[in-house]
């Protein structure tokens, strides 16, 4: 058993050393309350878990907290993939709830299981899904001053490998703030987060980016194909590199082969296959 989590970028231009020690913590409570839940519960389980932990934590640009877009208004959006059956679910640009991840695994069990705008919020209400407001104060202040706070930038997620040598991978998003209404990011596509039954994969980073290069399905692919994990990662980030491209990953195969990377030194990440790693 092994699981990865991500909660997007921490800016090198930032010298605040309380904020990195408080995603260092928040990331390790996560990690270890992840790896405990994955005990007893399958990689699907497990990613739904983690992120919606991720989803509650302020630190984190996803759920509560999220950034606002250029016209006032917070849109999640999320998605999950079971490794073991290749269903993708999703949420796109949905609002006024607190865990987007939930929502999208519960799509899973539909046959239209990727949902937009005001169907997604229909769907979450009709399923028990209360309103719930994900703007902040400080969020708040931010968007009133135009502001746009780049060490909390980027997305979370979780990849997980269960007892079963089952994968499965979940990204949640808040967006990057301030962008058109209704913009849609990676995050609730295959670009940003895919497994099957050989490798999972979680994004953070530039949407577009990661969308233009189809990041986490061709890493997959590749290791469907035969490639080890870090090897996908690293001819995939080549490619990415070729047009000036800004992503993170997290990625497990099924062998167990648990890997990282970004195209900035400071992908904010903790895993645990028994022992506990955070990034420093």
């Amino acid at each position: 058993m092994k699981l990865i989590i991500h909660g997007g970028f921490f800016s090198e231009s930032d010298t605040n050393q309380e904020t990195k020690k408080a995603k260092q913590d928040a990331l390790s409570e996560i990690a270890t309350a992840s790896w405990q839940f994955l005990q007893s519960h399958t990689a699907l389980e497990t990613v739904a878990y983690a992120v919606s932990l991720l989803e509650d934590n302020l630190l984190f640009n996803a759920g509560l907290g999220s950034q606002i877009q250029s016209d006032g208004k917070v849109r999640l959006s999320a998605s999950i993939m079971d490794g073991k059956t290749q269903k993708f679910a999703g949420v796109i640009n949905i609002q006024d709830v607190q865990h987007p991840v939930q929502i999208a695994s519960l799509l899973l069990q539909y046959e239209d299981s990727v949902l937009s705008g005001d169907g997604a919020i229909d769907f979450a209400r009709k399923n028990d899904y209360p309103y719930f407001d994900p703007v902040t104060p400080q969020r708040q202040s931010e968007y009133e001053e135009k502001l746009n706070q780049r060490n909390n930038k980027g997305t979370v997620g979780c990849v997980a490998l269960d007892a079963s040598g089952d994968l499965a991978a979940a990204t949640s998003t808040g967006g990057k703030g301030f962008e058109i209404p209704s913009r849609v990011s990676d995050s609730a596509t295959v670009a940003g987060n895919y497994a099957n039954g050989f490798a999972g994969i979680s994004c953070t980073g530039v949407g577009e980016d990661i969308v233009s290069v189809a990041l986490s399905a061709r890493i997959v692919t590749r290791v469907t194909d035969g490639f080890t994990l870090k090897d996908a990662c690293d001819k995939s980030f080549a490619e990415l590199k070729a047009i000036n491209g800004f992503a993170g990953v997290i990625g497990i195969a099924a062998n167990g082969e648990i890997y990282h990377k970004d195209s900035h030194p400071y992908m904010v990440w903790a895993s645990f296959d028994g022992t506990l790693q955070v990034f420093n």
